[in-house]
């Protein structure tokens, strides 16, 4: 699975084999106490700087730093972040009742946290763009999507920084933990358990209960005038191509995206979706969403 994962992250830049591989700046940096908040950063070794950063979220169940390719966006002097984040494997080991919660509180603090350190590595705190492949675009639509989480009466540096980003680049995404959307957008999908502390099946069936959770941690819940753009892309149609299975192709199929747009475009978000047969104006692909979004 995590080798599948990887290449998810590859394949909106256009690549089939994996990059070579180019030693972080700075490893394995805490930007909270547990020992998953950790995160690589990658800086152009030309240009003067400071430079614009895209941050990549890594998994939601093990914990896994997501880096898209390097050789792809340091040579143009994009700075890179790979964040690995607690898991809900490690919320549901420590008893948390909304393990989704810590996904999206380290989404959070990991760009406030490079935010406050930008001079440390050279990076331009205005220019931020978060992103995510398949399940680590979660995180980032939430980052992205909320409004700005600095807490101004926080004794933490970190806290009090701002989270705001410039946009958000979500492949092949999950946008929603609202299991009933899940079922309109995506007839027959399951995903997400345990996000509210319960299977899929019990989180159905407890909606209404769970409602306020949902509508604080979910991020079409949390779209607002003021949310970063965001762009979606998916490498298959909205027809299930035959080699590959009905469950991996509905966890993937760019309905998401379409029903997650729709509420998007009613709140005001600017938002756009791309996949087969379906490009999108103004961008090539997502690569060139992050490259734009960045340069301005």
């Amino acid at each position: 699975m995590h080798h599948r994962y990887i290449l998810w992250l590859l394949l909106p830049l256009g690549l089939t084999a994996a990059p070579v591989k180019v030693a972080p700046t700075a490893a394995d940096v805490s930007y909270g106490a547990h020992a998953h908040q950790i995160l690589d950063v990658y800086v152009p070794t030309k240009g003067n700087g400071p430079f614009p950063v895209l941050i990549w979220f890594g998994g939601l169940w093990q914990p896994t730093k997501g880096v898209p390719d390097t050789n792809r966006f340091l040579p143009q002097g994009v700075a890179l972040v790979g964040v690995e984040i607690r898991t809900m494997t490690d919320a549901v080991n420590e008893k948390e009742k909304v393990p989704v919660s810590y996904i999206m509180k380290d989404a959070v603090r990991a760009v406030q946290f490079i935010r406050l350190n930008a001079t440390r590595w050279n990076l331009d705190p205005a220019r931020i763009v978060v992103g995510g492949g398949s399940q680590g675009a979660q995180p980032a639509l939430y980052v992205g999507c909320v409004t700005d989480r600095a807490d101004v009466r926080s004794a933490d540096p970190v806290e009090r920084t701002s989270s705001l980003v410039k946009g958000v680049a979500a492949y092949r995404s999950q946008p929603t933990t609202d299991p009933k959307l899940m079922q309109e957008w995506v007839p027959g999908v399951q995903w997400g358990t345990p996000a509210y502390g319960c299977s899929f099946e019990e989180s159905l069936k407890r909606r209404e209960e769970l409602l306020p959770l949902i509508r604080q941690w979910s991020p079409e819940n949390l779209l607002h005038v003021g949310s970063a753009p965001i762009y979606f892309e998916n490498n298959w149609g909205m027809s299930r191509p035959e080699n590959i299975k009905e469950a991996d192709y509905k966890v993937h199929s760019p309905a998401w995206g379409v029903g997650f747009q729709k509420m998007a475009a009613a709140a005001g978000v600017v938002s756009y979706l791309k996949y087969p047969d379906h490009p999108t104006e103004g961008f090539a692909d997502i690569w060139d969403f992050i490259a734009q979004t960045l340069k301005r």
